[in-house]
C-alpha cells in the first residue's frame, strides 16, 4: 500500500461514498445527530482527509463530533448485532497491525491486557503468503489453501512469551528457513539445503498442507493466550474481532474453544469484520450517549494510546 496514493483515493471517494452512504439509509444530512471519524490510528494522509471533512461537515451542519479510535471501534463491533456480549468480556482483536486481548468492562472503558512485541497476526499470514508466492493480500488466500490441507503436516515452534502478550517474529523465521530448505528443517542454517527451483518445487507440491500447518500454528498462538486471560480473570464472555476474525479456521477454532472452555462466545458479521464504518458508527453511538465529544481542534495521528 502506497499512504500517498491511499490518501489520495481517500480525497476523490469521500464525497461519492458519503452520498451513497446517506440514501441507501434513506437519510439526509439533516436527519444526522452527530458525525463521527477515525482519529487514529493509521495512514496519516488518509486519516487526515477523513478528519478534515468530518470537522468540516460538523462545523457547516452544526453537530457534535465524535472521535474514535480504530482499535476500540473493532472491539465494540460485537455490540451491533444481537445477541452481543454483557459486561464484562474479553476481545480478542486480530488484524494486520495489531493483537490484542482487551479487557471490555463498559463501552468507555475497555483495557488492554496483552498485545503483541513485535508483529501482529495478520502480518504473520500476510508475509507468509508472500514467501509462498501468493499475491497481497495474502491471509485470505491462505486460508481458502488450508481448507483442503492437513493442518498437523507440518510443525511449527509456539514462541514462549510471558504473560499474555504475543510474539509472531520467531515464527516468520521459522517458516521462511523451513521453505528455504524445501521442508527439510525450520532451524537456522548458514547455507540452505535446497536451491530454487527445488523450493519452488516443494511448495507447489505441498501447498494445502504448508498453509493449514501455518494456519494452524498462527491460530493456536492466539487462542492459547486468549485462553489463559480467560482463566486469570474469570471472564466467560469471550468476543473474537478484527480482519483476522474473518478467517474461517480462527473462527472454527474460536468456537469450539469456546464450547470446551464454556464460554459464550461472539463474533461479528463479516462484515463489520474488516475495516468499515458501522464498526465506527457504534462506537460514535455509545459516546454520543456519554457525551464524549471532541473539539473542531482535534488533530489525527498515525499512533494513539487508548
Amino acid at each position: 500500500m502506497v499512504p500517498e496514493l491511499a490518501s489520495r483515493a481517500h480525497m476523490q471517494h469521500i464525497v461519492p461514498v458519503v452520498d451513497v452512504a446517506l440514501k441507501t439509509a434513506g437519510c439526509s444530512l439533516n436527519d444526522l445527530d452527530a458525525i463521527a471519524f477515525t482519529r487514529s490510528p493509521g495512514l496519516i494522509g488518509s486519516l487526515l482527509v477523513g478528519t478534515q471533512f468530518a470537522k468540516s461537515l460538523a462545523l457547516a451542519l452544526d453537530k457534535p463530533l465524535i472521535a474514535v479510535h480504530h482499535m476500540q471501534a473493532h472491539v465494540l463491533a460485537n455490540l451491533i448485532g444481537d445477541p452481543k456480549p454483557a459486561f464484562p468480556f474479553l476481545c480478542l482483536t486480530v488484524s494486520g497491525g495489531h493483537t490484542q486481548i482487551v479487557l471490555c468492562e463498559s463501552p468507555g472503558q475497555l483495557t488492554v491486557i496483552g498485545e503483541t512485541i513485535d508483529d501482529a497476526a495478520g502480518e504473520a499470514f500476510d508475509k507468509t503468503a508472500k514467501l509462498l508466492g501468493l499475491p497481497y493480500p495474502g491471509g485470505p488466500l491462505i486460508d481458502k489453501y488450508a481448507a483442503t490441507g492437513n493442518p498437523n503436516r507440518f510443525k511449527f515452534p509456539e514462541p514462549q512469551i510471558a504473560g499474555l502478550d504475543f510474539s509472531f517474529s520467531g515464527l516468520k523465521t521459522s517458516i521462511l528457513y523451513f521453505l528455504k530448505n524445501a521442508g527439510e528443517s525450520n532451524i537456522y542454517k548458514e547455507e540452505f539445503l535446497a536451491g530454487e527451483d527445488e523450493q519452488k518445487r516443494f511448495i507447489e507440491d505441498n501447498l494445502a498442507d504448508i498453509c493449514a500447518s501455518v494456519q494452524n500454528r498462527i491460530v493456536s498462538i492466539l487462542l492459547n493466550k486468549l485462553r489463559k486471560a480467560a482463566n486469570q480473570t474469570g471472564i466467560n464472555q469471550v468476543c473474537l474481532s478484527g480482519g483476522v476474525s474473518a478467517n474461517s479456521g480462527l473462527r472454527k477454532a474460536f468456537t469450539e474453544m469456546g464450547l470446551k472452555e464454556n464460554w459464550k462466545t461472539y463474533i461479528p458479521e463479516f462484515q463489520y469484520c474488516t475495516d468499515n464504518a458501522g464498526m465506527i458508527a457504534i462506537t460514535a453511538y455509545y459516546k454520543f450517549l456519554a457525551g464524549d465529544f471532541s473539539e473542531l481542534n482535534v488533530s489525527p495521528t498515525a499512533r494513539a494510546e487508548w
